[in-house]
């Protein structure tokens, strides 16, 4: 019994000691891949536009901009007082009326004494030509004030617009344009939940970018594993030169992407393109200009261009598979009178399933995510037939200015990316499983 405690307590001291090596790199991946997705999720929970002062941050409650609003306030009360110096009988009961308004609600925001401090350092900072600190003009109110001074702003408004169209105001313009500006100064929660996802997955356009992106990543890996295998194949036997040759063939894939997009841009000019004249040449496209201008062209040339580029990257992963594999085996099954077939289908192909799953999980997750090819080569057109989904989410954050839309596009990106990996992995870990079970065998 004592040996079987010890022998307890030793496994949990180890599993307690495992655990603590591991726990770094487990607080690293956190905070390197989690971490971004989880800010992006809550980023997406609200309507985070940069374009829309009142939703350029993210607002949990009401709010109100003291700068917006001593910005038309003063300048409302001095000109209503002038006009209703001014003004008929009947009109100077009516301004007299909306001035009442605007000073009860004034009293309403410097009720509170936080309120009020914050109110007087943005006043004088205004009138001193300054720019008040942001952690002094933006206030928080209740829901109630906050629909109470909209309220209040709506029947101002509507008020001075009616006796504009009667022409009673000297300066009619003026007066509305100040308070107007006061409709403004409110800033509602922008919080919406899962909004952007309902929004997304029922947009055609994101279904259009991920049938794009499916298709690119389907035929551009499975072309690329077809070559990739036979460079492999064939810079892994010995011959004169192989040195050179490995060196070669890995220049593609050297070249920084952002630099062979642009470069196969002008390859596939429709004017000047050598590329685009000898296909043009040998029947492949009707016009030179097809290949980036047609749907069906743009795609083929982002695909070859990607091809071009990225099939060496998977000969290198396959190369280090094939040289695992030991020269025995295909020794001896020369000897047995085995064809060159029956050893690529025999040895080669059962010994490399492992390589092969791991080439193909980083380049299908490397094309899933592809962004700079096709953002230099095409852009994501033309009519957004070769739009991707990473592309999608960057025109929708960063040239909409949508943050809340883009973050949601964002994490939907991944997920897919995070099933994409699962599935490999599980196919990858049924695979070693096997092979260790007939190992032991």
């Amino acid at each position: 019994m004592k040996k079987e405690a010890s022998m307890r307590n030793e496994k949990r001291a180890e599993r307690i000691l495992g655990y603590s090596l591991v726990a770094p790199a487990l607080l690293l991946i956190l905070a390197v891949a989690i971490w971004p997705v989880i800010q992006s999720f809550y980023y997406s929970l609200f309507d985070y536009r940069l374009n829309d002062p009142t939703k350029s941050s993210i607002h949990l409650n009401y709010s109100l901009d003291l700068e917006g609003y001593l910005q038309n306030y003063p300048f409302l009360k001095s000109t209503l007082k002038r006009e209703v110096a001014t003004a008929s009988e009947n009109t100077k009961e009516t301004l007299s009326d909306v001035e009442q308004k605007l000073e009860k609600m004034d009293e309403a925001i410097r009720a509170d004494k936080e309120v009020a401090n914050k109110y007087e350092q943005v006043d004088e900072a205004l009138n001193n030509f300054e720019s008040p600190n942001e952690d002094i003009k933006i206030v928080e109110l209740n829901e109630q004030a906050a629909n109470q001074f909209t309220n209040t702003v709506k029947d101002v408004v509507k008020t001075l617009e009616q006796l504009r169209e009667a022409g009673e105001l000297k300066q009619p313009d003026k007066v509305v344009g100040l308070a107007q500006g006061l409709k403004g100064v409110i800033i509602e929660p922008n919080f919406v939940g899962l909004k952007h996802y309902k929004d997304s997955l029922s947009d055609a356009r994101l279904w259009k970018a991920l049938w794009n992106t499916t298709f690119f990543t389907i035929v551009s890996v499975a072309v690329e594993l077809v070559l990739g295998l036979g460079i492999a194949l064939l810079i892994n036997k010995a011959f004169f030169g192989r040195g050179l040759v490995r060196a070669t063939i890995l220049i593609p894939w050297a070249i920084p992407t952002a630099v062979s997009a642009l470069m196969w841009k002008f390859l596939y000019d429709g004017q000047n393109g050598i590329v685009a004249k000898y296909f043009e040449d040998i029947g492949l496209v009707h016009r030179m200009g097809d290949l980036l201008t047609t749907e069906m062209g743009a795609m083929f040339s982002v695909i070859f261009a990607d091809v071009w580029k990225t099939t060496p990257y998977m000969a290198l992963l396959l190369l280090a598979g094939l040289q695992t594999i030991p020269s025995s085996l295909y020794e001896a099954a020369s000897i047995d009178g085995a064809t060159k077939w029956q050893q690529f289908t025999k040895i080669t192909l059962p010994l490399l399933k492992s390589s092969i799953l791991v080439a193909l999980l980083f380049r299908t997750l490397d094309a899933f995510r592809v962004f700079d090819l096709i953002y230099v080569l095409t852009g994501g057109g033309p009519a957004n037939s070769t739009e991707t989904i990473s592309i999608l989410a960057y025109k929708v954050m960063f040239s909409q200015t949508n943050f809340g839309g883009g973050s949601a596009l964002a994490v939907i990106v991944f997920l897919c990316v995070a099933i994409i990996s699962i599935i490999y992995i599980k196919l990858l870990g049924a695979d070693l499983l096997s092979d260790s079970a007939s190992a032991k065998k």
